[in-house]
């Protein structure tokens, strides 16, 4: 069985600002099994460093106003589509993140509130059937 994680979460610089999310629960949690790395952001081809993304009434745009909603839905889209053939234990991603996102994400404001609510990415997977699990929660 293998593990889809949040790439940021093992330490890849993948996140809005050029950092990353490096988790060492996460990184002892998948230690010894098969992890497949997703960030639907970078699959997008949002770029790192990135203007910083929300959903804002149901639709992904950047801090700018701009709609990368398309963008992030064929990534997330492809992203399924790779992980179907493979047997999927869960999937860990990253809290708050509008694609990752398991229990609350940005209110699409910019100011830093939370909402309850899913990222588009983790929305899809628990749709699809795979257990979809907070990086908190570990």
């Amino acid at each position: 069985m293998k593990i889809a994680v949040s790439a940021c979460l093992l330490g890849e610089k993948c996140k809005y600002n050029g950092g990353c999310n490096y988790c060492e629960a996460v990184v002892q949690y998948v230690k010894g099994r098969e992890v497949i790395k997703v960030c639907p952001e970078v699959k997008a081809g949002l770029g790192v460093p990135r203007i910083p993304v929300e959903i804002v009434n149901g639709v992904v745009k950047d801090k700018n106003g701009n709609s990368v909603d398309a963008a992030l839905r064929k990534a997330v889209a492809e992203i399924l589509d790779e992980l179907k053939d493979e047997q999927i234990e869960c999937a860990i991603l990253k809290s708050r993140s509008p694609t990752c996102g398991v229990k609350q994400v940005y209110d699409g404001t910019f100011s830093g509130t939370l909402v309850d609510g899913m990222g588009v990415l983790a929305k899809a997977l628990q749709e699809a059937g795979y257990q979809v699990i907070d990086s908190e929660d570990l």
